[in-house]
């Protein structure tokens, strides 16, 4: 019998690498470190992993249900995706997780929890570890995985163990983000080890130590999943008994207060990718320091990040920078300072700028729209549709639109009309005309879209037919 599930938590929003990172695209769904996403970079880490079942559950945002999906298509283990309403961090997703498993398994499964979003470039060892973890595991106790620390981080929790005890080790405390010289004194004590955010626990016993010291999370977990709906592809919680558990994470909700709890060492190259800083120092440099991506030309500057999405970026005479530029936004920030992004996120949306959600390009189940232009009246978009996908049948009570093919050819549905438009063809979609886009071909379909009105938002839309399951939303 296969003892461990795996669970990922790919729920993150990953404000600190903005502008590249955004809530509704957030780092764990791009190729950050290698040409795969992170979650996939993630479950597939896991194969070679002795007694791991041939399912794994992934709790991820409903708003990125369709990413996921995709980027998971024929993933092994087998993808279960578990949709959380809203986030109510750690301690709620690995509630519902460790619900679900229960219901599914006649025995209680051994969890391996892991994060979508962290970089472990020794698998070998993250394996050793996980079979280091299993019979403490087993036996009752809620094991997680100390980074054994390479500097005097001062961004990481740390986890203070016993420094004579057993693998897996005794923890005496958990400890918050220290300053400098205390991070120093922990890295010099040898008792210290970076929280990793990793776990290994029966499933049930991690909802009995919920319930002994976070029993109001358990409950409102309990009843999300008790009004569960699921269809092959999601399980989705119900949603009002979810949002009325508060947020709280797995450390304070249960590992600094059980004392079940024990500590399994991880040397494995491990990087939370928590900052820029971060990734310059998981990437590969020049000889001057410098790490650049995309279109960039830099000049008498060093040890510098140099980011470029869209156009050429130039640099010269930097030095300890960060500067990173996507369609809508660009960011430079001292190198030393990128954790400080999350203030600079934060301060844009309590001004409500839509920069910290979407990207200007915005990905959609059935390909994507990027936003070209975008004035009082009028706006211009390319979409993009991909081969076999086709669009809800819809209307906008605010706007007109006019469409031309610029490559492929597309069926499209104007009221009780379908026709196919070609290249260099166009219609106009009046307002209130119901209207549908497939492309039934084997290559993308591009369309230049116009759109005129005195209301513009992505709300304004009533989906009558939809293949995805949208009837009734604007996402």
């Amino acid at each position: 019998m296969d003892k461990i599930q795996a669970v990922i938590m790919a729920g993150g929003s990953g404000s600190r690498l903005w502008p590249v990172s955004r809530s509704m695209y957030p780092k764990q769904l791009l190729p950050l470190m290698s040409e795969r996403t992170m979650l996939q970079d993630t479950i597939a880490r896991l194969d070679g992993l002795e007694g791991l079942a041939d399912e794994c559950i992934v709790v991820c945002s409903e708003a990125h249900r369709f990413l996921v999906a995709e980027q998971l298509a024929g993933a092994a283990p087998r993808p279960r995706l578990l949709l959380e309403p809203s986030g109510r961090n750690t301690a709620p997703a690995i509630a519902l997780a460790a619900l679900h498993a229960v219901a599914q398994a006649d025995e209680p499964p051994v969890l391996l929890v892991l994060s979508a979003d962290h970089e472990i470039r020794d698998t070998r060892a993250l394996h050793a570890a996980a079979g280091a973890a299993l019979a403490a595991a087993e036996e009752g106790a809620l094991v997680t995985f100390g980074i054994v620390p390479t500097s005097a981080h001062t961004g990481y929790g740390y986890i203070e163990v016993d420094a004579d005890g057993q693998n897996p080790v005794d923890i005496r405390s958990f400890v918050e983000k220290p300053d400098a010289a205390t991070a120093q004194a922990y890295l010099d004590g040898g008792r210290h080890f970076w929280n990793s955010g990793m776990f290994m626990f029966r499933a049930d016993r991690y909802l009995e130590e919920l319930e002994a010291h976070a029993p109001d999370i358990l409950a409102a977990c309990r009843a999300a999943m008790d009004a569960a709906t699921s269809d092959p592809d999601f399980v989705r919680p119900g949603a009002e008994e979810f949002l009325a558990c508060r947020a709280d994470s797995v450390d304070y909700a249960v590992m600094e207060n059980t004392r079940h709890a024990k500590m399994v060492p991880l040397d494995a190259g491990w990087s939370d990718v928590g900052s820029w800083e971060a990734l310059y120092g998981l990437s590969s440099s020049d000889e001057d320091g410098n790490v650049t991506a995309g279109d960039t030309l830099v000049y008498d500057s060093r040890n510098s990040l140099i980011s470029s999405e869209s156009r050429l970026v130039a640099a010269v005479g930097i030095d300890d920078l960060v500067v990173v530029e996507t369609k809508d936004a660009v960011l430079v920030a001292d190198k030393r300072r990128t954790q400080d992004v999350k203030q600079l996120v934060d301060e844009l949306n309590a001004k409500e700028r839509p920069e910290t959600a979407f990207h200007r390009e915005v990905f959609r189940p059935w390909g994507s729209f990027d936003s070209l232009e975008h004035q009082d009246g009028f706006q211009v978009k390319r979409l993009v549709v991909n081969p076999g996908a086709v669009l809800s049948l819809q209307l906008h009570h605010h706007r007109a639109e006019h469409w031309v093919v610029v490559k492929g050819t597309a069926r499209i549905t104007l009221n009780d009309d379908e026709f196919d438009l070609n290249v260099n063809e166009s219609v106009y979609v009046p307002i209130g005309a119901r209207h549908r886009i497939a492309n039934t071909g084997t290559e993308p379909v591009h369309i230049i879209e116009v759109q005129c009105g005195d209301y513009l938002g992505e709300d304004d839309i009533v989906r009558f037919e939809d293949n995805y399951g949208r009837e009734g939303t604007t996402t």
